[in-house]
């Protein structure tokens, strides 16, 4: 079977095809293309510019994920699209888009739930069996479970996501968005050394990241009004901006990490997969990767293919429900910025 699979809950654009072999064995990938939405240096991506980039984009994208994979629209068994959660615009426009290729090619709709699609596609790439989950982007934070059919929430953030604390401080620092605000803030925390006293606050399995925002804040406006005065008390070296991104990365991942460890001490496994567009930093990955060997387990993580929001990852999902009999009716191929990852019926696991 094969399934084409539209992304765009958020300012990527993500055209994937993926082929199921009748006989079972692993998924192939046959086409994975991503466009992404750039805002200026130091503002964020507004609903209505991301959604008219995605209908845009779209046709193009469809086009070449065809070309590249090699098939035609009858060798297509269903299209797979972005259901939730995501930002109403772009998932609006990702959603008529689906519509509209099934009425044109008549094929059937799946929707899919984006933080679903994130785990299976983790799963299927690196061959995590049962793991616990960290799911970390820019709009979901989230350490997650499977038990009885759904993948259970058993801690998250309560306030805003830890990419899209990244994302604000990127802001903050008025630094590029390309190729992305994150990755930018992770390559300056490269050269950072000294690490500034922020708020670390875990609640139980949950974690808050607006206070850390906050405060980090205060502290850049202070560098900027004296670049040159603010020192370390003990080495009497100047504090950086890079000193800035390596406190806030440090200290974010560190909570992180924390109730990760409690999720897996909770459930009993020795087995942590990251999956989501923060999945892709390498000190998160090192940190984490570390817990796991203290008890004996390993660290499952993919690179920015799979772990940044992709089209290939929705139709995977996508076709493991499609193949379980469940499909989506055109009245019902709606969107909805609100879809929990435990709302999720997984009737292909046992």
């Amino acid at each position: 079977m094969i399934a084409l699979g539209l992304e765009g809950s958020a300012n990527k654009l993500g055209v994937g095809v993926i082929l199921h072999p009748p006989k079972g064995g692993p998924a192939q990938i046959l086409a994975n293309i991503r466009h992404t939405f750039v805002s200026p240096p130091g503002e964020g991506f507004l609903p209505k510019d991301t959604a008219k980039h995605h209908r845009t984009w779209v046709v193009r994208l469809v086009k070449q994920a065809l070309t590249e994979a090699g098939i035609t629209v009858d060798d297509v068994d269903c299209i797979c699209y972005t259901k939730g959660p995501g930002m109403g615009a772009p998932l609006q426009s990702v959603a008529v888009s689906a519509r509209m290729l099934s009425l044109l090619w008549n094929k059937k709709l799946v929707g899919v739930n984006h933080c679903v699609g994130h785990i299976e596609m983790g799963r299927e790439i690196t061959g995590a069996l049962n793991p616990v989950v960290l799911y970390v982007s820019g709009g979901n934070t989230q350490v997650i479970a499977y038990a009885s059919q759904r993948y259970r929430i058993f801690g998250e953030a309560l306030d805003i996501a830890v990419g899209n604390c990244l994302d604000r401080f990127a802001r903050t620092l008025n630094i590029s968005n390309h190729p992305a605000p994150g990755y930018n803030i992770e390559q300056m925390a490269k050269k950072g050394k000294h690490l500034l006293d922020l708020p670390y606050t875990v609640k139980g399995m949950d974690c808050s990241f607006s206070g850390i925002l906050a405060s980090i804040d205060i502290l850049a406006a202070r560098l900027e009004k004296d670049p040159f005065g603010w020192k370390d008390e003990v080495t009497e070296e100047i504090i950086t901006r890079e000193d800035l991104c390596f406190s806030l990365q440090e200290t974010v991942f560190s909570m992180l990490v924390e109730i990760t460890e409690r999720a897996m001490a909770h459930v009993g496994s020795n087995q942590v997969l990251i999956v989501g567009g923060v999945g892709c930093n390498e000190r998160l990955q090192q940190m984490m990767g570390r817990m796991a060997k203290d008890r004996g387990g390993s660290v499952y993580a993919t690179d920015e293919r799979f772990c940044i929001d992709n089209g290939i990852m929705i139709a995977h999902a996508g076709l493991l429900a499609y193949k379980t009999g469940f499909t989506t009716l055109l009245e019902d191929s709606t969107c909805t910025q609100r879809f929990r990852t435990d709302e999720v019926l997984v009737k292909w696991r046992s």
